[in-house]
């Protein structure tokens, strides 16, 4: 009998060619690095688990970099660029404080660089890693495709902070900012069963426990939240550390952190995909992979565009 990520993975063969039209910008392929370094996926793969296995947290810090990433200007690393850097405007030294994987994506440039120096872009071992945390993770893969390039310049911070929803995003806001991106309600749901695994501070689910509790939060969850510590501290609510499907449940029970997950519950269509991936696993990998490799095309850079950084940190020079 096939294994569910085996399943998982042929079914999103079924689905690629789909991908390769609007959802892909530019020319991304699958295996791009089988001849310039055949290599290069077994490392970022052995590289990515080696940090998971010593954080488990770990995996949810890859794939949350990449949203970020490229929900920003797109899929190009810019936000790995150090804030230092003449042409770089996102301050990274703030980003840094919930955005956990920068050091983590340094070593794993690191080890591709040992074997094929100059090759594989810091855009592409993000993509790499984010996916390969979800199989860690989330005991299920997908192919990714590859061929980005590196941003040379990262956004002003005031732009940065207007291009990614937030934790008390309403259910609208949410569907106008990927609609802007080409990113459907479809996505949006399946996305956001990334939401089932790692950490958050206090500060994204404060307004919802005071002065009174959020009306759609379960009460009983509501109280074990207050325990996590006092209002506005800098403590952090854990999550488990695996992805998976759990998450609809728990949206449905109202036993979810932010008010950007719990709102999709306040519509009659998002509320229904909900409700079908709480029930149906296998749909909602199938569907989180599909949205992951339509998310990784958005706005890359490729060809003779942007350059392969030799450090993720920094421009060439």
């Amino acid at each position: 009998m096939a294994t569910c990520k085996a399943i998982v993975l042929m079914l999103l063969i079924l689905v690629a060619p789909a991908l390769s039209g609007n959802m892909m910008s530019g020319p991304l392929r699958y295996d791009y690095y089988s001849s310039s370094c055949p290599k290069a996926e077994a490392v970022v793969r052995k590289t990515t688990g080696e940090i998971i296995t010593k954080d488990p947290t770990m995996g949810a810090a890859f794939l949350m970099m990449f949203f970020f990433d490229c929900f920003t200007q797109g899929c190009d690393a810019s936000l790995l660029l150090d804030q230092t850097e003449k042409d770089a405007w996102v301050e990274k030294s703030f980003m840094s404080s919930y955005l956990r994987a920068y050091g983590a994506v340094d070593e794993i440039k690191a080890a591709v660089e040992a074997v094929c120096p100059g090759v594989v872009s810091c855009a592409d071992i993000l993509a790499l890693a984010a996916r390969d945390s979800t199989t860690i993770s989330g005991g299920f893969s997908f192919p990714m495709p590859t061929g980005r390039r590196d941003a040379m310049a990262s956004i002003m911070y005031y732009d940065f902070e207007h291009s990614v929803p937030d934790p008390y995003s309403g259910l609208q806001t949410l569907i106008d900012s990927f609609a802007i991106r080409g990113l459907d309600v479809d996505d949006l749901v399946a996305l956001s069963g990334a939401h089932s695994f790692g950490m958050s501070h206090c500060i994204g689910v404060v307004n919802r426990l005071y002065p009174t509790t959020d009306a759609t939060m379960n009460a009983t969850y509501a109280e074990e939240l207050r325990k996590v510590g006092p209002l506005f501290n800098n403590n952090r609510v854990t999550d488990p550390n695996e992805l998976s499907s759990q998450y609809y449940s728990n949206v449905l029970s109202g036993q979810v952190l932010f008010m950007s997950d719990q709102t999709l519950t306040s519509r009659n269509d998002t509320a229904a995909k909900v409700a079908f991936y709480a029930g149906n696993p296998l749909a909602w990998k199938v569907h989180f992979s599909a949205a992951m490799v339509k998310m990784s095309g958005l706005h890359v850079l490729t060809g003779t565009q942007g350059e392969v950084r030799k450090v993720c940190s920094a421009i060439n020079t």
